[in-house]
């Protein structure tokens, strides 16, 4: 149990880890208005158990989706292909929602790139000391949200709306792996406090910001 993900311990007091299907969501999407969703990119739902058994439950819910249009495949690993997008997320969303630059922006400007590879490299040691799997190379990964375009990351979003940033889900957690691990991350700690100082001063000034034409 995460404190970052589960303060308190409330969600596992409720829910038993035998009822958990586990689901990575690879769409990239916009809000375009209250119910109203637009996709950018993708329709891939991965489903698995948790303990990587194939299971009647996983398969009929891959199913229904697949009916529905989705790419929905069950995973013999959950917990590596998680982590395959934690580590974009870790990384491209807190990155954005500091600079307002976009993932392409992010991938094409050398030093940001570089910046995202180094968070990587640290989250990387702290997975494999987990048993964690990497079955893609660290610059597929930066290639693939690349590839994704001029597509502003949900924190980038909630910080140009005032919204509270989910940071403790997407970084927190590998911080409190690493503290747990006792792994150094020096430069996912720095971004961490950064994102940090301001999702608390959106959250004390109640405001937004954005980038405006001068």
């Amino acid at each position: 149990m995460l404190a970052s993900v589960d303060p308190g311990g409330r969600i596992a007091a409720h829910i038993e880890p035998a009822r958990i299907i586990g689901s990575i969501v690879y769409p990239a999407t916009e809000l375009v208005e209250p119910g109203v969703v637009r996709v950018i990119e993708g329709n891939r739902f991965s489903l698995g158990e948790l303990d990587g058994s194939r299971s009647e439950r996983v398969d009929g819910l891959s199913k229904v989706l697949m009916k529905a249009g989705f790419k929905a495949p069950v995973a013999r690993d959950i917990r590596s292909e998680l982590w395959v997008k934690l580590w974009g997320n870790l990384s491209f969303n807190p990155i954005s929602a500091l600079t307002h630059a976009t993932l392409e922006d992010i991938c094409r400007f050398p030093p940001s790139r570089a910046l995202v590879a180094t968070m990587m490299t640290e989250a990387q040691v702290v997975a494999e000391k987990l048993g964690v799997v990497f079955k893609v190379s660290l610059e597929q990964r930066i290639a693939g949200a690349e590839a994704v375009g001029a597509h502003k990351t949900s924190m980038l979003v909630d910080v140009e709306n005032g919204r509270a940033l989910e940071l403790a889900a997407l970084v927190g957690a590998v911080v409190e792996l690493a503290r747990i691990t006792d792994t150094p991350t020096p430069t996912i700690d720095a971004i961490h406090a950064a994102t940090q100082l301001l999702a608390h001063t959106l959250a004390t000034q109640k405001g937004k910001l954005g980038i405006a034409p001068a």
